[in-house]
């Protein structure tokens, strides 16, 4: 632990400012900038030192130069001694651990020498911000980047992907396939790719799901490709899937969505068939 922070001037007078007549704009992007440069310093204790400024009755009385001097060495001398006291206690100070009481100043009648009070303080509220020996620092890491969903993959994909396949689907004469709009989003070379629709009817997954199937030019068209199993919720107004092909796809030539039964199935009977989308390269 580096007690840096008492050795810098400018940041404890603009501490002092703030607590006892408050600071500007420009004095509070500056003391930002300065705390910026102790890393390890906790904003919440800096926030007390704050608050047992605030609390002593600063009047208009400076702290003499000499007296602020020393109060800041026997600040530091204070803490190096408390961190060597802490090291040699090792295990035992989780044995013998002693709570840390802090108590702020009650307000009462003014100090004749206000910036005494202010010395003892602020001496005391920085020991506490370097030596919190039942206390561990957390260091809070930064909040976890949103996921990206499944619409933003397939269009990060239209717009980067090179020779992507979309293709709009088609309507059949099954009942089902009615009102059904969207498109195919395949990039071969990645193997990866996306369905989306609109007007798809919500399904029961314990009673029927809707299952892809990629034809390949290189492969027997009574066997395509299984490209996954998928639901459609209740309330969907569009739907984005991904594709999840079971072997590598080499030269698809269309796509099609049955109903089959939940799991879906490895070959299809083709009795529904709710969308077929010919393969066709983005232009």
């Amino acid at each position: 632990m580096n007690p840096a922070l008492l050795r810098d001037e400018r940041l404890l007078d603009l501490l002092v400012k703030q607590a006892t007549e408050g600071i500007t704009l420009e004095e509070q992007a500056e003391m930002e900038r300065l705390l910026a440069a102790h890393p390890g310093a906790d904003r919440e204790e800096i926030a007390r030192v704050a608050a047992s400024l605030a609390l002593v009755g600063v009047e208009e009385e400076p702290m003499p130069a000499e007296l602020r001097d020393r109060v800041r060495a026997d600040a530091a001398l204070w803490i190096t001694r408390r961190e060597a006291k802490v090291a040699d206690l090792g295990a035992k100070r989780e044995a013998q651990r002693e709570p840390v009481v802090r108590e702020l100043p009650v307000r009462g009648r003014s100090s004749p020498w206000p910036w005494l009070a202010t010395a003892a303080s602020l001496l005391v509220a920085i020991g506490a911000l370097y030596w919190r020996p039942d206390v561990q620092q957390v260091q809070v890491p930064p909040p976890a980047p949103e996921p990206v969903t499944p619409s933003q993959e397939r269009e990060h994909l239209l717009a980067h992907g090179a020779g992507v396949i979309n293709a709009p689907w088609t309507n059949t004469e099954d009942p089902a396939s009615a009102g059904v709009t969207g498109d195919v989003v395949w990039d071969n070379a990645a193997q990866k790719g996306y369905l989306r629709f609109t007007g798809l009817a919500p399904n029961d997954p314990g009673k029927f799901q809707y299952q892809l199937w990629i034809f390949d030019a290189k492969q027997d068209e009574r066997y395509p490709i299984d490209g996954g199993v998928f639901d459609v919720p209740a309330g969907a107004t569009e739907v984005v899937v991904p594709i999840d092909p079971k072997i590598a796809v080499a030269q698809p030539v269309m796509f099609a969505v049955t109903i089959e039964k939940p799991g879906g199935v490895v070959v299809s009977g083709r009795e529904h068939i709710v969308a077929l989308a010919k393969a066709a390269a983005a232009g």
